[in-house]
């Protein structure tokens, strides 16, 4: 990328990060790259993120972020039952994983290798679903739709069982035949589960 007047910003440089990764790799993706594409010093990228891990650490989270966002609009969407929403959610996240994992494969292998060395990044974004299920099955604790006596626990329950559609090292899995169908098969034996008697 030539040499631009832009103001340079952490969202410029993050942007710039993501295509230098996609192109090169994580092992080979250098700061220097990031700021040969943007036309600029590498002290200039330096002065935004200080070290190279902080930049591969931003980067990882916009990544997560885009999940966790486009998820939070479920939560509140108090015009559907919690069990919809429940559903809903639990979809969203599925397709949104196999959406980055089958549209972009280069950057999700990038993604996951960063994102294992990067453990408290992962650590954060999984809080953030998790508090996310939990404010669902809150709702629907709420309403009597659900009969849980503790919704966190519920929702680390719901978050683990349903591990095989989000978690990526199960992406391989996620194409396959009758994929759809066994998502479905444990999203309703959970909701069942979740609307049984607490014990």
């Amino acid at each position: 990328m030539p040499p631009t007047s832009e103001t340079l910003t952490a969202e410029r440089i993050l942007e710039a990060t993501e295509e230098v990764l996609r192109r090169h790799g994580p092992a080979k993706a250098t700061v220097v790259d990031v700021a040969r594409a943007l036309g600029v010093s590498h002290g200039s990228v330096y002065r935004h993120f200080r070290t190279k891990a902080a930049l591969r650490e931003a980067v990882t989270k916009r990544w997560l972020d885009r999940t966790s966002q486009r998820l939070a609009g479920i939560v509140g969407a108090e015009d559907r039952s919690p069990e919809q929403r429940l559903r809903d959610w639990l979809a969203a996240l599925f397709a949104a994983k196999r959406h980055k994992a089958g549209d972009d494969p280069e950057l999700f292998a990038t993604y996951t290798v960063l994102a294992g060395e990067l453990g408290g990044v992962v650590r954060e974004h999984i809080a953030d679903l998790t508090g996310q299920l939990t404010r669902i099955i809150a709702a629907g604790a709420e309403t009597g739709a659900f009969r849980v006596t503790d919704p966190a626990t519920a929702a680390r329950a719901v978050f683990q069982a349903t591990g095989r559609f989000h978690d990526p090292c199960y992406a391989r899995d996620w194409e396959n035949p009758g994929i759809q169908e066994e998502f479905t098969a444990v999203v309703d034996l959970l909701t069942r589960g979740l609307g049984a008697p607490a014990r």
